[in-house]
């Protein structure tokens, strides 16, 4: 009689070895290659979170920026970091990504100036040339910013300076720019020995946005395994915000070479505030809201309604 039972146990125990070893496999791109405002992954990879969860997640950073979106949507990745803009404008054009979580909840990027150049306020950049990194959209985000402070966007000139951003506004090629991130740009700048000040178009007209975001495919996501992910990310954040200076040194040593430094460094103080705190939350009317403003600058030409590419849990 023993001998049975015992086979028994040992069946299942090796059954149930089997299935803890057995991690789901899941692939995420980045935006970019890893900085601090991947801090959550990052702290969520390297003390294990994915892995309480049951997920094995490989980290990609992309070749070209533009991808990552078209590779959810191809259903050649599982999930990617991507921007609220770029969601919206992927659905008015029909291809099926989801907003899945959050990972920046508010805006980044900011008109930035140098102090030495006397411009104390958005009034003062009349006449004045400004340079950006990629053209096509300054209307919406300068020109809402520039009307806010009566300034027509007719009387500054546009200058595409590439990502030369910090160095065109250093050399004074441009008198100011926009698309550098105010966790970065001003650190770089102040390393360098500029002091700079920014202007943030949420408090200038621009309806504020979530800056970065996870996204999934619509038709063939798992929702169990966002679940997972969203858990394993939201402990991350905790962590994070509550031993700054601990998940700093478990962050680098990711990648000791390319991200322990000064830039990081700073800015990963500047983003700690930045996360959000309760990834899977999300408000309907504040995508709503930012997709109007999209559509009444012709950046997009029809009107999605966030119900439609906004996961809720």
């Amino acid at each position: 009689m023993k001998t049975p039972i015992i086979r028994v146990i040992t069946a299942l125990g090796l059954t149930v070895a089997s299935f803890n070893v057995a991690a789901e496999k899941v692939t995420l791109m980045l935006d970019w290659f890893v900085n601090p405002n991947h801090g959550p992954i990052i702290i969520a990879q390297q003390n294990g979170l994915f892995a309480d969860q049951g997920l094995e997640i490989e980290i990609q950073e992309p070749a070209d920026p533009s991808v990552p979106d078209k590779l959810v949507a191809a259903g050649k990745i599982d999930l990617a970091v991507s921007y609220q803009s770029t969601l919206i404008s992927s659905t008015a054009a029909k291809l099926p990504v989801v907003r899945s979580a959050t990972l920046i909840a508010g805006p980044l990027n900011a008109l930035t100036v140098l102090n030495k150049s006397g411009i104390k306020s958005l009034k003062d950049l009349e006449g004045k040339n400004i340079g950006v990194a990629i053209g096509g959209s300054e209307d919406a985000t300068i020109g809402t910013m520039l009307r806010s402070e009566g300034v027509s966007m007719d009387s500054v000139k546009i200058i595409n300076v590439g990502w030369a951003l910090s160095s065109s506004l250093a050399s004074g090629k441009v008198d100011a720019i926009w698309g550098g991130l105010r966790n970065f740009e001003l650190n770089q700048l102040a390393i360098e020995g500029y002091e700079s000040t920014a202007f943030y178009p949420e408090e200038h007209g621009v309806p504020p946005y979530d800056e970065l975001i996870f996204v999934a495919n619509k038709n063939k996501h798992d929702i169990e395994m966002i679940k997972k992910f969203n858990s394993a990310i939201e402990k991350a954040t905790v962590y994070i915000i509550n031993h700054p200076e601990k998940a700093w040194n478990e962050f680098v040593a990711y990648s000791p070479d390319t991200l322990n430094n000064e830039l990081n460094r700073r800015a990963w103080a500047d983003t700690l505030t930045r996360f959000a705190l309760r990834p899977a939350a999300v408000d309907l009317q504040r995508y709503d809201d930012y997709a109007v403003f999209m559509k009444e600058h012709d950046i997009i030409r029809s009107l999605p309604s966030a119900k439609d590419y906004v996961l809720t849990f």
